[in-house]
Order: C-alpha cells, then sequence, then structure tokens
C-alpha cells in the first residue's frame, strides 16, 4: 500500500480505513467521542401504489422508498394540500409462530395548520409499526395486540392506502405557532373560544381509525 506523506500542520483532509469502511457501509463514525452511528441512505426509488406482500414475506424482502404527498386524498382533506414526499422503510418477514408480517417506518414533513392562526407550519412526524397480513376480519382478529392487519386482496396489498393510514394515525392532535411569530395570541383565543358553544363536537373519522387500531 502506498503511503502519502502529509507535511506537519497541514490542513489537508486524510482518507483514513474508518472513514472508507464508514462510506462503503453507511456507518459513520463522530470524532469527539469515538462512536458509530447509522445514517440512513438517501431514498431516491418511487414505492409503486400495489405490492404482493406474501411474495415478499416469503424472500425476507425489503422496499425502501419515496411516495408524493399529493397522492394521498384522505390526508388532504383532513390537514390540506401536501407537496414533497414520505419516506418509507419495510421490511418482510415470517415471524416464529408462521405470521406474515411488515416491519415498517415513515418520514415526512408535513403542512399543519396552526390552531391558532390556521396559517400552515412545517411538522415533522414519524410512525413505527408492525403489520401482520391476513385476508379476512376473522383472522385480523385473532392477532396479537402487538401487530395491526394489513388486509391483502387477492394477494395485493395496497400500500398507497396503508402509507396514508399510518400518516394518518401519526398526526399530532394539535399544533401552534411560537407565539410571538404567531398572528393570533393566546388571549384572543381564549376569548373566541368563549363564544363556542358547549356542544361536543362530531368525531373526526380519522379520531375513529386511530381508536380502532389501538394508537393513542
Amino acid at each position: 500500500m502506498a503511503l502519502v506523506r502529509v507535511p506537519a500542520g497541514a490542513l489537508y483532509p486524510v482518507v483514513t480505513r474508518s472513514l472508507i469502511v464508514a462510506v462503503l457501509t453507511g456507518v459513520a463514525f463522530d470524532s469527539a467521542e469515538a462512536s458509530a452511528y447509522y445514517c440512513a441512505p438517501m431514498l431516491t426509488s418511487r414505492l409503486p401504489s400495489r405490492i404482493e406482500p406474501y411474495r415478499l414475506a416469503a424472500r425476507g424482502e425489503s422496499l425502501n422508498g419515496l411516495m408524493a404527498l399529493d397522492r394521498f386524498e384522505r390526508l388532504a382533506a383532513e390537514i390540506g394540500p401536501q407537496s414533497g414526499d414520505c419516506q418509507v422503510w419495510l421490511d418482510f418477514a415470517i415471524d416464529a409462530q408462521g405470521r406474515r408480517e411488515i416491519r415498517g417506518r415513515l418520514e415526512a414533513e408535513l403542512q399543519l395548520p396552526c390552531r391558532r392562526c390556521l396559517v400552515p407550519m412545517p411538522q415533522d412526524v414519524a410512525s413505527e409499526f408492525l403489520l401482520g397480513l391476513v385476508t379476512s376480519d376473522t383472522l385480523a382478529a385473532e392477532l396479537p395486540h402487538t401487530h395491526e392487519p394489513a388486509l391483502v386482496e387477492s394477494e395485493q396489498l395496497n400500500l398507497l392506502e396503508l402509507v396514508e393510514d399510518e400518516l394518518i394515525l401519526s398526526l399530532p392532535q394539535v399544533v401552534y405557532h411560537d407565539e410571538a411569530h404567531c398572528s393570533v395570541s393566546r388571549d384572543q383565543l381564549s376569548s373566541g373560544e368563549e363564544l363556542v358553544s358547549n356542544e361536543p363536537a362530531p368525531a373526526s373519522p380519522f379520531e375513529v381509525l386511530r381508536q380502532l387500531k389501538g394508537k393513542p
């Protein structure tokens, strides 16, 4: 191996063996504490709307990619039009009990309306989930509480709908601008709330979905 001599005090970067390993494996090192941490690779591929999950589970495969936020119509009806992408990571497997399952994670930056002024504000949302693949409500009822049911029809899973469900379930109940940057003050909001009827508001269909899936 050829050696490169670097003059003392030079500011040239030195490519070390550890740095090469980090680049090749996706593990970066914090030079201050000499500890390794994982750097998720940038996702660039687009995920399909439908997949064959049983085949993927049998092979123990993974699907990682992007889904455009403007494809989620129910999400837009709840929080307004969105742009950008949702990042999705999915691992398919068969567990020790023979269940076909999907371990997933998603991340997205959404524009959510501020509760005080209703002006959209950026909000990062993320969700981790464990899904059990089922073909009927009867099989869904047999899943352990650790698994959410994912309905497979004709060997196909609607991935677009699944990701949209998980995004909706990950929405925070309310978001606020920092009061110093909000056009409506807390006092104005309080005085306005006093004029609102005390009748309970109808349950959001997305809150019903959240309760059905057992998520807080």
